[in-house]
């Protein structure tokens, strides 16, 4: 007789019978048999209940909190009888519920994951009439498994609300938790109330460091390293900031996808990158995101200094993504041809705006990234291969992650492009190449992405959109030979209004972070980096009121008066320049930029000789300081001293340091020298440059022009 979770006689399956019901048997039914004739006595199922959750086959790991089972009846069933057999032979665990979902008691769980251990546990569900408990109106049932295998680690992760945008808006609302998987409470919140926007992060192999994006004073290139502790503390002598890989270039870096090596030294980043990113008001899919351009830099904890990475460093394509190798010898990477923007407004800027990236949000061109592996030879880098099965297959293969144990990659696959991708799919495959293996955990077209192996290379945590626009976290356990299993959702990892994305398994006791205190109180740092971030993006006028603000904290700090005067001189603002100017030649005298500086002011005043004169002291001070050859040249056509000029644009030319306005002020100058076939030359150069250059189109046409006329 089958017995109920408090280990007496269940009623409403089997109906005791008396003795007495022997006597008026009929012979028909003894003919049946004994068997034949206790069916007759049970309602027959009329409908079938459909199992929603969790799906035939399911693994569980041994150390998880119950789960709750869920189906569909379409019978009108009120209630439903639960019972759980095993293949041991003994007895069968039973249960009610008065709703369509059943979440079995600690005690209960406990004992179904013992018996299931590495066996099947068939979980059959009957409903029952409301009015009457013994009439059985549908049936359905579900196998289930234990794995012999623990999760071992709990799982960091970010909570956040939807739209992405909002988000944005209000970043005080995104959290950051850790939770274990045993635990049937939703999972401690480590950090919120964060006032700059946190993304990626990445754990060491040994759980003892912890590295994040955290755009600290709007630096997008902002990155936090720092060890692990109980009380975790981000502080601002722990952050670096991946703009400072060849800042003088003038090419913003936003320092996308970065991930500490296994053993902590390292770090790694997409550097100099340009990435669409456009927001979307819908949840589902609330942002149109990859990168277009960048090269790989690493950064050396040990000798605190950037380097390119050799292998992955080539502009001409763009390289993200990068992952170590668990005994950190390799890097492997997404590589695709970098994508010259033809409605581009600012080169300079790592966002690109929709209007921007017209034939990609609106023309039908796709983004496809290959998968590439390059040897970090201690960031010597080396020579950079495509990794078979996942590169030159007309898909766009992405987010590659290794097992701790290194046998296998998983990544994820799409059509094209890269977060966010609905079509996400994950694929497996051996760590050194071959034939991917699509997961049997994907649920189509659900986002299948963000994944993460646990310590144990046993289970891995992903995110899906499977049950809704709120992206949750779910589980699948891999063998030996790679096989998976159908998902297990974390269903207290998740609440109904909120997203979770970017879980990390920590290796960790689940102890062993509880809280992360922000203490990034450098508000001068701020001042001066949000400065930064506004000059690259062409808001001169915040530019200029982020440096005000550092001035005041730091009146006499040289590097803070030049960014002002230049953000002012972006602006047309001489007059308010030149006092700051004054300021700082005063106080650094043998300063070059601020001598070129004081060039400039004096250029845009139309004080020829003073702007020639500050040029050449800069000049003096530093032989190598072109952007000042570039005035002196201006300033000596201004003058009217048009072959001197002609002779350092040509000198500029010839190194390679031309833009497209040098190019055109240089055409400028020949037309004035009447050499009108050079000048065209020139003009046709800035306008390869940029195409947008109006003031060279129309040069060009005059100097054709001119040019004809001469002929004729």
């Amino acid at each position: 007789m089958p017995t109920n979770a408090n280990g007496k006689r269940q009623r409403g399956l089997f109906p005791p019978l008396k003795l007495a019901a022997f006597a008026i048997i009929p012979a028909v039914l003894i003919a049946m048999g004994l068997a034949a004739w206790l069916q007759s006595c049970t309602s027959t199922p009329k409908s079938p209940i459909r199992v929603t959750y969790p799906q035939g086959g399911a693994l569980f790991p041994s150390d998880i909190a119950a789960p709750t089972f869920r189906w569909e009846d379409e019978s009108g069933a009120g209630r439903w009888h639960v019972s759980v057999a095993f293949s041991d032979g003994g007895s069968e665990i039973t249960d009610s519920s008065d709703t369509p979902q059943w979440r079995p008691a600690e005690n209960i769980w406990g004992a179904i994951k013992q018996r299931s251990l590495e066996r099947d546990a068939t979980v059959t569900i009957r409903g029952a009439a409301a009015d009457d408990d013994d009439e059985i109106l549908s049936q359905g049932q579900v196998s289930i498994r234990t794995s012999k295998d623990p999760v071992g680690a709990p799982i960091f992760y970010r909570d956040v609300p939807l739209p992405f945008k909002k988000a944005l808006q209000n970043l005080a609302s995104i959290r950051w938790r850790l939770g274990a998987v045993s635990s049937d409470r939703p999972p401690r919140t480590v950090l919120d109330n964060m006032t700059v926007c946190g993304n990626c992060h990445s754990f060491s192999a040994d759980g003892k460091t912890l590295a994040m994006d955290v755009d600290y004073g709007t630096d997008k290139g902002a990155y936090v390293i720092t060890d692990i502790r109980p009380e975790t503390v981000f502080e601002a002598d722990k952050v670096v900031t991946w703009s400072d890989f060849r800042r003088d270039d003038g090419q913003l870096t936003f320092g996308l996808l970065s991930q500490i090596s296994p053993d902590g030294r390292y770090a790694v980043s997409t550097v100099k990158d340009r990435s669409v990113f456009v927001p979307l008001p819908e949840l589902y899919y609330s942002q149109f995101f990859f990168p277009v351009a960048g090269i790989l830099s690493v950064y050396d904890r040990k000798a605190k200094a950037f380097s390119a990475l050799p292998g992955a460093d080539d502009p001409q394509y763009v390289q993200s993504n990068p992952a170590w190798s668990p005994d950190g010898k390799w890097i492997v990477f997404t590589r695709a041809k970098a994508h010259e923007l033809k409605h581009l407004k600012n080169k300079h800027s790592p966002i690109i705006k929709a209007e921007e990236a017209r034939e990609f949000v609106s023309g039908g061109l796709k983004m496809r990234y290959d998968l590439y592996r390059v040897p970090f030879n201690d960031g010597r880098g080396g020579r950079a291969e495509p990794i078979p099965g996942a590169s030159q297959n007309e898909k766009s293969n992405f987010f590659p992650k290794f097992s701790p144990d290194g046998k296998w990659i998983v990544f994820c696959q799409a059509d094209g492009f890269m977060l966010l991708r609905p079509d996400s799919t994950l694929y497996i495959m051996p760590a050194a190449g071959g034939e991917p293996r699509r997961l049997r955990c994907n649920m189509d077209l659900k986002m299948n992405s963000w994944h993460s192996w646990s310590p144990n290379s046993r289970w891995l945590v992903f995110a899906s959109k499977a049950n809704g626009p709120y992206t949750q976290l779910w589980l699948t356990h891999i063998d030996e030979e790679g096989n998976d299993t159908p998902p297990i959702l974390l269903e207290h990892f998740t609440s109904s209004d909120r997203a979770a994305n970017i879980p990390e398994f920590v290796n960790i006791p689940a102890d062993g972070l509880l809280a992360i205190r922000n203490q990034f109180a450098d508000e001068f740092t701020l001042a001066v980096r949000s400065g930064e971030l506004h000059w690259g993006t062409g808001k001169y006028a915040e530019a200029a009121d982020d440096f005000r603000r550092a001035h005041k904290l730091k009146p006499d700090d040289v590097d803070v008066l030049a960014k002002l005067a230049s953000a002012l001189l972006r602006q047309g603002k001489v007059d308010d320049a030149q006092p700051v100017l004054d300021k700082a030649a005063a106080l650094a005298p043998e300063n070059p930029d601020i001598a070129y500086k004081m060039g400039v002011a004096a250029l845009e005043r139309g004080e020829y000789p003073e702007a020639i004169a500050h040029c050449r002291r800069a000049l003096t001070l530093d032989p190598g300081f072109s952007p000042a050859r570039v005035i002196e040249a201006y300033a000596l056509q201004g003058s009217g001293k048009v072959t001197e000029a002609v002779r350092v644009y040509e000198a500029l030319v010839e190194e390679g340091l031309a833009d497209s306005g040098l190019y055109n002020h240089y055409g400028e100058a020949l037309m004035q020298m009447n050499q009108y076939e050079k000048a065209v030359s020139c003009f046709q150069e800035a306008l390869k440059i940029d195409p947008s250059n109006t003031r060279a189109r129309d040069n060009l046409f005059k100097a054709i022009n001119m040019r004809s006329e001469k002929e004729a």
